[in-house]
């Protein structure tokens, strides 16, 4: 599935909060955002896709997820946050080579076949990770334990890239071929972006095999890489995008264009962007993994980038003066399912989870708190069918017609995703006070519903006017006045 990632160390931050956050990208599949409780983990997992059973350990946590409102695929639970403050978002899928696959074959479900045949089941991947991790960890770094340890155990049927947080560390864990993987503790003071490729370009191999302070891997993927002559650069420092990824023509439309994009909104003035002595263009296959933003990051900052168009760009696509408008593949795409920011916030203040349902290009941005036990049924009861009770529903109508009417319609757009993002921060503000002096888990309750009212309200509001505005530019309207 086409996703965008960008994570955030603490001290890269304006609060000193760690930041994971993702575009959903999948294909109009109906979300819920829910509180899995301890009793209603499955024991036993059955994955849909690759017919795999897991037994899974005693005591799971409490957490939140995004599942599909459909199983027929499986949950896909996207993104969420557990009781003891650490998130995960899963997944980036990212690229390889035919030198990897051949080496080390992704582990696919293979059907009966004949009267004597038996049923192989596969690997684990995108459908399973958070249900099989989430609730089992808690800190980023046991996250990348944990989920290597079943990728080495049970394999994978596809390339992934898994992030993890809590309020001191940020990891990023990047799978290889069907059993190997490889990981990252992102620096306090950087920013990573990820769109769809193989994305870590530095990796110590002595530090992850031994003290594994800020490197992980599996652990005989030295001897894999060099068994297999992956290290394209031997004598240099090892660059595992070079040996593990890809530089295809098709990532030159589809994902390197995102990298640019984020990474030059990171370092407006640290390199050049732009002409034909640019230091990186949109076609580069060198635009760093990470980077220490010229200011600190903010919600704001990646809510804008995942939900971006190539703005103030020649590839903007609703640019009508563009010379090459629609040349590369958005990061905003309409078929985002969901979009979380998974905020760990230091000290007493509790986690954020910065949601937008669907459409990601022009949907609000609303926070909730997810160290609870329950969540609004504007977000948490979405039905299958199109119904404007619920906030991904509304979210899909308000960014199609939008799109649909871009130079009319995104001033009501723009006012309303600040509009929610305003007020919301607001709510914040009070009930972190509030929280502080009671510490009583009622209020965050009490807060979200406060918040999911808010965006209903503000939800209803803009999509009559979208709505309003589209009538008025239908091409059978007419007024008497027009001849």
């Amino acid at each position: 599935m086409p996703c965008t990632t960008i994570l955030a160390g603490k001290a890269a931050t304006c609060d000193g909060s760690t930041l994971i956050a993702r575009n959903d990208d999948g294909g109009f599949d109906t979300k819920k955002i829910i509180v899995v409780s301890p009793d209603k983990q499955p024991k036993k997992y059955k994955s849909v896709i690759s017919h795999l059973e897991i037994e899974l350990p005693a005591g799971p946590l409490a957490y939140t997820a995004c599942p599909n409102v459909s199983k027929k695929d499986g949950i896909w639970a996207a993104c969420g946050i557990n009781s003891a403050k650490v998130g995960m978002t899963a997944t980036e899928t990212i690229t390889s080579n035919p030198r990897v696959a051949g080496a080390d074959p992704l582990v696919r479900y293979k059907p009966k076949e004949g009267k004597k045949g038996k049923e192989v089941p596969g690997g684990i991947g995108e459908e399973d990770l958070v249900v099989l991790v989430l609730p089992y960890i808690r800190s980023a770094r046991e996250g990348v334990l944990r989920l290597g340890e079943l990728l080495e155990k049970y394999g994978t049927y596809e390339n992934n890239g898994i992030a993890f947080n809590d309020e001191n560390e940020v990891w990023w864990l990047e799978t290889i071929g069907g059993h190997h993987w490889i990981a990252c503790r992102v620096p306090d003071d950087r920013v990573v972006i990820m769109p769809n490729q193989f994305g870590l370009d530095n990796f110590d191999f002595a530090d992850a095999l031994g003290k594994g302070k800020n490197y992980l891997c599996s652990r005989n993927l030295k001897e894999f890489t060099e068994k297999n002559g992956l290290d394209l650069q031997p004598g240099k420092p090892f660059n595992p995008r070079l040996a593990y990824g890809s530089h295809s023509d098709g990532d030159h439309i589809y994902n390197t264009p995102r990298g640019w994009y984020m990474a030059r909104y990171f370092l407006p003035r640290t390199f050049r962007w732009d002409g034909p002595d640019a230091d990186y263009n949109p076609e580069s296959d060198d635009i760093p993994w990470s980077m220490v933003p010229e200011r600190k990051v903010t919600v704001e900052d990646v809510r804008y980038l995942l939900s971006g168009y190539y703005q103030g760009t020649p590839y903007n696509p609703y640019d009508k003066n563009a010379p090459m408008k629609g040349r590369y593949r958005v990061i905003g795409v309409p078929n985002s399912d969901i979009s979380g920011i998974l905020q760990i916030r230091g000290g007493e203040k509790q986690p954020l989870e910065w949601m937008s349902m669907g459409g990601r290009g022009f949907t609000a941005c609303f926070p909730f708190y997810p160290v609870v036990s329950k969540l609004p049924a504007y977000i948490s009861e979405t039905k299958d069918e199109v119904d404007t009770d619920y906030m991904y529903w509304n979210s899909r109508l308000i960014a199609a017609l939008t799109d649909a009417h871009y130079f009319t319609a995104i001033m009501y757009d723009s006012r309303y995703q600040d509009t929610v993002m305003n007020q919301a921060r607001a709510i914040i503000q009070e009930y972190d006070a509030k929280y502080a002096e009671k510490q009583d888990m009622k209020l965050l309750e009490e807060a979200n519903e406060k918040i999911l009212k808010m965006v209903q309200k503000e939800s209803a509001r803009v999509l009559k006017n979208v709505l309003e505005n589209a009538g008025e530019h239908m091409k059978t309207r007419y007024h008497r006045g027009d001849n």
